[in-house]
């Protein structure tokens, strides 16, 4: 058929088909970005970043703007999501979001740039992600359970002789495990260095990633400034935290060097892997010495739930009672629970989930950052934009979660065969290709410790001057957030539970 058989219609009608075609193209190609608030010349919406809680100022602007709104930093455009259904998107796209932004204060100046939390999406980032998939994944973690075993029970004669002094056992308990896993370093009783150092160096690095808290990451020419220049002080703060990230990467890397040529070493990733040291190129030993010190990231997230859980059953006794009963019914008091015992105890299951879901351990996440344009929920999302996911608000979405501000494990109980309500470890430890690498091994951790407390001890409210004291959940600031100090008070339930923590942990 030729043009000149076409009638006027035809050709009238084929004409406003392009026409309509080209504005849909168009309109597709030039999607408009999210909407926000409205921001100032030059800074955009710098000066509307919350310093604090961020995650409660994200949660109201989603209310006014979507599941997806849009801020303005600088020139850069920061997208955030409050919804569930806008990040399922964006985890189907996932390959063109999963870089990380480059955060000048956190990451360059102190030195993280180079551990997996803010590596660059690409092969060395992967080969990261691989490494931990061959010691921490659900497969290897097999292996782990008898450390994660060991270690706890430990937890369990420290809490019993000090009981005031639940966090400190609680970065312990974490930091045995990871320590003994990464380096085969068996902490100390007491004051133990190598928690010291690896703990001291994490606060840093989370009090360098408050969003606003120091000006160079909106400002990275800042940087290159003098010194001696009114506000420069965090330059030398930056010296001072990268000096505690160097020692973080490197002594107890060393430490296990040294027990390999000593003949000293037990198993762990590190040893596992510099059998054959003269193998490995300069550039595989960096990245073997960068995943182990990443390794230990994972524990700040793991000791802010567990000490979420001891908040939580202070504030609710009748959770407590009910856990207590079902290990009682179905383990007894002759033996402490082990990860063995999960799938006959599906209430304790519940109530972990729940403590992740009620204690957002990283209320945002870490930040991704999109490698080049995209389309999410309509919207532009354009090449280099920060793309920061409001964990906490969809946690707490009362539309998936009745009473989300309600700690009730029974949401999380099967019934027919699924789940009552959204399974919320899947936006506890990240998302997408970012997704936490040792989330078995958080999670293997936090029963462990739930299950063997819930055993032996017993956790109420305080009482001062004959009152109880009610704390209240309040979170701490930070891509990692803790709940804020709280006191409970701590007991063995039994003269058999005194003997269950005191006699010595069978591997």
């Amino acid at each position: 058929m030729s043009l000149r058989s076409l009638s006027k219609l035809d050709l009238v009608a084929a004409a406003f088909g392009l026409i309509v075609l080209h504005r849909y193209l168009t309109r597709k190609s030039k999607s408009s970005l999210p909407p926000g608030p409205p921001g100032l010349p030059i800074i955009g919406n710098v000066a509307d970043m919350p310093t604090k809680k961020e995650w409660v100022t994200f949660a109201e602007w989603g209310k006014k703007w979507g599941g997806i709104c849009s801020v303005n930093l600088l020139g850069r455009t920061m997208i955030i999501i409050n919804s569930s259904e806008v990040m399922s998107e964006l985890d189907k796209k996932g390959a063109i979001y999963s870089d990380r932004p480059r955060l000048e204060m956190g990451g360059e100046l102190v030195g993280y740039s180079d551990t997996i939390v803010l590596l660059p999406y690409g092969q060395r980032f992967r080969a990261f992600r691989k490494y931990f998939a061959n010691h921490l994944g659900p497969v290897p973690m097999e292996n782990h359970i008898p450390t994660i075993q060991h270690e706890t029970h430990r937890f369990l004669k420290r809490q019993l002789s000090k009981p005031g002094d639940l966090m400190q056992n609680l970065r312990k308990l974490a930091g045995g495990i990871i320590l003994q896993l990464t380096y085969g370093i068996t902490v100390e009783e007491g004051e133990d260095f190598f928690v010291n150092l690896i703990e001291g160096a994490n606060r840093n690095f989370n009090e360098a990633t408050v969003p606003g808290a120091f000006p160079v990451d909106f400002f990275p020419s800042l940087r290159h400034l003098p010194e001696w220049l009114p506000g420069m002080g965090f330059m030398e703060t930056a010296r001072t935290w990268a000096k505690a990230t160097a020692a973080m990467v490197e002594v107890p890397f060393a430490f296990t060097k040294r027990q390999i040529a000593s003949g000293t070493a037990p198993p762990s990733f590190v040893a596992n892997l510099l059998e054959d040291e003269h193998t490995l190129s300069a550039d595989e030993i960096r990245n073997i010495k960068f995943v182990a010190s990443s390794m230990y990231a994972g524990a700040d997230t793991t000791v802010s739930a567990e000490y979420g859980f001891f908040l939580a059953m202070t504030l609710h006794p009748g959770v407590l009672e009910k856990a207590q009963q079902e290990i009682d019914t179905v383990i007894g008091n002759d033996r402490l629970p082990t990860l063995a015992d999960r799938p006959q105890l599906p209430y304790i299951n519940a109530l972990v989930t729940e403590v992740l879901r009620w204690n957002s351990v990283a209320p945002t996440g870490v930040p991704h950052a999109s490698m080049e344009d995209g389309i999410i929920g309509g919207y532009l999302i354009p090449k280099g934009s920060i793309i920061v996911a409001n964990l906490w608000n969809m946690l707490h979405d009362p539309e998936t979660y009745p009473d989300p501000f309600v700690f009730n494990p029974d949401r999380h109980i099967a019934s027919n065969g699924k789940p009552a309500q959204q399974d919320p470890r899947t936006m506890c430890f990240g998302y997408g290709r970012r997704i936490c690498a040792g989330m078995s091994l958080a999670e293997a951790s936090l029963f462990a410790a739930i299950s063997m407390c819930l055993a032996v001890f017993d956790i109420k409210k305080a009482v001062e001057n004959g009152i109880e004291v009610t704390p209240v959940h309040e979170n701490t600031s930070g891509i990692i957030s803790y709940p804020e100090n709280f006191k409970c008070t701590i007991n063995p339930r039994s003269e058999k539970a005194v003997a269950l923590i005191s006699q010595e942990y069978q591997l």
